[in-house]
């Protein structure tokens, strides 16, 4: 199995990011972010880390991970 986290570039990028959504609730934005830092906790668990920095770039690292733990 391959386990693969994709985390935002900081906390501070994720608020910033889902603030400008502007489809939550600052309350439920909130509870988000309290999530995601105990999510990221866990972060040194899985076989990859993607930070979705850049859509593309997290997107061509994604495929990069998972074809070389189909080749391997």
């Amino acid at each position: 199995d391959l386990a693969i986290f994709i985390q935002p570039p900081s906390i501070t990028e994720l608020e910033k990011r889902l603030k400008l959504r502007s489809t939550d609730p600052l309350e439920k934005i909130q509870m988000r972010i309290d999530k995601a830092r105990f999510e990221m906790s866990f972060a040194k668990e899985f076989d990859v880390m993607i930070i979705n920095d850049k859509l593309e770039k997290a997107l061509e690292d994604i495929t990069a991970s998972v074809r070389k733990f189909l080749i391997e």
